[in-house]
């Protein structure tokens, strides 16, 4: 309850992807140095005070051009394995789409906070 009240998540519920970041422990008891990855989402944690609205249509942008980029991925990897039907590529297209979407996503809302209001 404390670290409810100290968040201030009734102004900001995009906070609440900070818990996320509790997943990373799970590399600590399992060695899969895989799970250190959502240590990062504890960076939500510091977003207090920044749930404005331009804010919110930035997420609200970059999230669908994460999203056309996984559609176009995923449609493609489709179509490569049902030519090649092998796992390795499965994989490696699963790891590349994903790697995509949070780049696209990251460059994307960078871009939109930098630029400013949309025209």
């Amino acid at each position: 309850m404390l670290i409810m009240n100290q968040l201030s998540l009734k102004k900001n519920p995009i906070q609440l992807l900070g818990l996320l970041g509790l997943f990373g422990l799970l590399g600590l008891v399992t060695g899969n140095t895989g799970f250190y990855g959502f240590f990062g989402f504890f960076a939500f944690f510091a977003a207090i005070g920044r749930s404005d609205e331009m804010l919110r249509q930035n997420l609200a942008r970059a999230g669908f051009n994460a999203f056309v980029v996984s559609m176009i991925g995923v449609s493609t990897a489709i179509a490569v394995l049902t030519i090649l039907r092998t796992l390795e590529v499965a994989a490696l297209f699963f790891a590349g789409i994903f790697i995509a979407q949070i780049l696209t996503f990251v460059i994307s809302f960078n871009i939109y906070e930098i630029r400013g209001a949309p025209v």
